[in-house]
């Protein structure tokens, strides 16, 4: 996207929400972007999760039993 584009979507927000609301806009989605940014920071990374070995010690096996096909 080229400053001729940039302009053109500029002025159609500014017709379509009016000049006075740009700074609430702006606030708006600044505030958006910060709280998604510190959600991303809380949850752990997929990395750094702790799993727990499947051993034949933990694992609960049960036996099977078949059923004659009708």
């Amino acid at each position: 996207m080229g400053p001729t584009e940039l302009l053109i979507i500029l002025g159609v927000v500014v017709v379509l929400f009016g000049a006075k609301k740009l700074p609430e806009l702006g606030r708006g989605v600044g505030q958006g972007i910060k709280e998604f940014k510190n959600a991303n920071k809380d949850e752990p990374a997929a990395d750094a999760v702790k799993v727990e070995a499947l051993t034949v010690e933990t694992a609960k096996i049960e036996p099977v039993t078949a059923k004659p096909v009708s």
